[in-house]
């Protein structure tokens, strides 16, 4: 299968495409060059045809579209603090970058799976774990600019009847994260760990999160790939389970020889948030990695990068 993968150099995109490219298929990423992103694909650069460039081009997203059995858009920007400061790139990038995907994707009469974000749904009252039902409340400008994205391809696929299947995974981590993003929260505990600096909980640390591993978000987007019923659908990734801030600091830090320090609670901070993983599962989604076995294998990833 001839596949755009949109952002296929970043974190979760990078990889993607190399475990779609080694399953055969022919991969092409679109890009914002930078020297991380080069990194990222360069063990498979070789197996996979790379255009460098953006989603806020319209031209750039119809010749990398055309030709394509189905495209797989990642790209976006995610840095909550950032959209802050400067909403109106959110925009640009996350709706109008995905307007550009939809225009291409409907020209060519493609598939389009759009990754969505569980931050769409914001603090839903009363709710702990979280369905596809539930409604959007985005907290964020990043937050907002996704719902808006997302929405946008449930319209297309109303309005024009545009193959879209939307995907709104929780929260993933794993080798190639950055540390800078502020949800990273594994990668910034192990990168201040490694730094030598306390690992700082806000309040209790009794905030619970669903964590799902990168490994089984590309088995979760393969599942999509191959199941053509699921357009038109929406699917949540996640676990299921609850992790809190504090065992994840405190596991961290005994592995690394760090210490965990509580700070006073931030406001306005989501305390319970996980996958209801039913849908999902009807479809044969079984994520399988043990999130302990997943931070450890972060945590030797990270240090080999300073050997």
């Amino acid at each position: 299968m001839k596949i755009l993968i949109t952002g296929g150099a970043g974190f979760q995109g990078s990889h993607l495409s190399e475990y779609l490219s080694g399953k055969g298929h022919e991969i092409t990423i679109l890009n914002t060059w930078s020297e991380n992103s080069e990194r990222n694909i360069n063990s498979f650069r070789n197996k996979i045809r790379v255009i460098w460039g953006s989603i806020t081009d319209p031209e750039i997203v119809k010749k990398s579209i055309r030709g394509q059995d189905t495209v797989i858009h990642l790209a976006a920007r995610i840095n909550v603090d950032e959209s802050i400061s400067d909403p109106g790139s959110y925009i640009d990038v996350n709706v109008k970058g995905t307007l550009n995907i939809l225009e291409g994707v409907k020209e060519n009469d493609c598939r389009l799976i759009h990754a969505s974000t569980c931050e769409v749904y914001g603090a839903p009252e009363n709710k702990i774990l979280i369905d596809e039902r539930t409604e959007l409340r985005p907290y964020s400008p990043y937050a907002a600019s996704k719902a808006g994205a997302d929405r946008l391809c449930f319209a297309y696929h109303k309005t024009f009847g545009t193959k879209v299947t939307i995907v709104r995974p929780f929260n993933i981590y794993g080798e190639k994260q950055k540390e800078g993003l502020g949800g990273a929260l594994i990668a910034i505990f192990v990168k201040k760990a490694l730094n030598g600096e306390n690992l700082k909980v806000f309040g209790k640390g009794e905030q619970t999160r669903d964590y799902l591993h990168i490994s089984d978000l590309v088995k979760a987007y393969e599942l999509v790939l191959n199941n053509e019923d699921l357009i038109g659908e929406t699917l949540n990734f996640g676990t299921g389970k609850e992790t809190s801030i504090k065992d994840i600091a405190e596991f961290i830090a005994s592995k690394m020889g760090s210490k965990v320090e509580f700070a006073d609670a931030r406001k306005g901070e989501v305390e319970r948030f996980a996958c209801d993983n039913t849908k999902a599962e009807k479809y044969g989604f079984n994520p399988s990695v043990d999130i302990w076995d997943g931070i450890s294998k972060y945590i030797d990833w990270r240090k080999s990068l300073k050997s």
